[in-house]
């Protein structure tokens, strides 16, 4: 017997409710992108690898997807450095393009790129896949999709403010309460590395603290002192452990342990710029907090952070993230241009709306009425009825056999199809809905505004 397909660890299928559920996010979310003047952009799933290498660290590099080349690709690596076995070496002669890690690179790139075409400052928004090597567990998947909207050619915080809104925004209209979004400033994160004597092992410290929430303080102390930083150090980074009150209050202690730090101290003026506009500007439904631990464990982040946290008693990580990036074009020859975006999760945010019973009933029904089938005569009025509902925009379908009555009623079951019209005759169309055994007879008009 054939052996039964798979699919690789951390894909998945998905079935027609749960894509429905999926679009049904991501059409709320290119309502608020679009409402907030972002543009839609798309970029290939896959770029070359000089793009992406290099750009999200040393941990991330590993998490990329490397695409062999086509043909016979060890044809041009001399035996002996087959034989020697340098991976890093060897695979950068056998792969030259890899799968998209995220999409801010690739925006990055495609802003380089296309620079004379753009007006500046440009907001966009991108709503497509991404590839990491990750080890599959609930809630992150080697392939899944992140959701961007980024401003670039502005460095006015106001963006930043903006972003913060446009996340209350689409969280607000998904029904999900209780969210926290996160925030805090890569400044000051290099102003405590630099006063605790650690900065020449700044990410190494970012890195490590940016585990917190998954290795607890104890594991992010034992990851520094691997790295190199002293003990000294740690007694000194030791309040950021237990930093509590309201964000007037954190801004406080910080400008105390950040005096002597000129960039530590930039850093919490624009925190105090973010958070007090958003403050008096108002959310609706989510709650901004100060998080001095939260780090971002990527390396082009130059200014505030970014993280949202699902409500209290859902077990799931962050399901957004994002921040302040100004010197990531530069990277790709662009000078001087500042940008700031946010992304939102997909795939978790799907998990939490459906551990909280959120995604509206509407959200799977597809076919709204079938047409039951009897035979060859009734089956041509039946598809005359179809395609005048479908022309006023009513879901519709006739069963296209002239099967048992039996089985048509367990395929429309199965289905969950609320309607179906049981016979057509000169008097109208016998209409039955199914939630309520109500069995109407109707014109071909009536019948329409029924549907409706």
């Amino acid at each position: 017997m054939a052996q039964k397909p798979s699919i690789p660890k951390g894909t998945r299928d998905f079935s027609p409710a749960e894509v429905s559920k999926r679009n049904y996010i991501m059409s709320i979310m290119r309502q608020h992108f679009e409402k907030f003047g972002y543009q839609p952009i798309e970029t290939p799933s896959f770029e070359n690898s000089e793009t992406l290498m290099g750009k999200y660290g040393e941990e991330g590099d590993r998490l990329i997807f490397k695409i062999l080349n086509s043909g016979d690709y060890l044809d041009k690596v001399p035996t002996e450095e087959l034989q020697a076995i340098n991976y890093k070496k060897l695979t950068g002669k056998i792969s030259e393009k890899a799968l998209r890690y995220d999409l801010t690179v690739p925006f990055a790139r495609y802003v380089v790129q296309h620079q004379s075409e753009i007006e500046f400052p440009f907001k966009r928004y991108q709503i497509q896949p991404v590839w990491r090597a990750d080890r599959p567990q609930k809630g992150r998947f080697r392939e899944f999709y992140q959701c961007d909207a980024d401003v670039v050619g502005s460095t006015s915080l106001w963006q930043e403010v903006e972003l913060v809104q446009l996340y209350d925004s689409v969280f607000a209209s998904l029904g999900l309460n209780g969210v926290t979004i996160k925030i805090n400033n890569r400044k000051v994160l290099s102003g405590i590395a630099e006063v605790i004597g650690a900065s020449d092992k700044l990410i190494d410290f970012t890195v490590a603290l940016d585990k917190l929430d998954k290795i607890g303080e104890e594991g992010v102390k034992k990851e520094m002192l691997e790295k190199g930083i002293s003990e000294d150090a740690l007694l000194k980074v030791q309040p950021l452990f237990s930093f509590t009150g309201t964000i007037e209050e954190k801004l406080e202690k910080l400008s105390t342990l950040l005096a002597d730090s000129e960039e530590g101290m930039k850093g919490i003026e624009e925190l105090r710029f973010i958070c007090d506009n958003v403050t008096q500007l108002g959310l609706k439904k989510a709650h901004l907090d100060l998080d001095v631990t939260l780090a971002r464990g990527l390396n082009y982040y130059t200014g505030a952070i970014f993280e949202v946290a699902a409500p209290t008693g859902v077990a799931m990580g962050s399901i957004g993230g994002g921040g302040r990036y100004d010197d990531l074009t530069g990277i790709f020859g662009l000078k001087n241009m500042s940008g700031v975006g946010i992304s939102f999760g997909l795939d978790r945010i799907y998990l939490v709306l459906e551990e909280l019973n959120l995604f509206p009933e509407t959200v799977t029904t597809a076919t709204k009425v079938l047409f039951l089938n009897y035979n060859e005569v009734h089956a041509f009025a039946a598809m005359k009825a179809v395609t005048f509902l479908r022309n006023h925009n009513i879901k519709a379908e006739m069963y296209p056999d002239a099967a048992k009555e039996d089985k048509q009623f367990k395929h429309v079951k199965n289905r969950a199809i609320p309607f179906i019209v049981k016979e057509i005759t000169e008097a109208g169309y016998t209409l039955k809905d199914l939630n309520t055994g109500e069995q109407l007879q109707l014109s071909l008009e009536q019948l329409l505004q029924k549907l409706q």
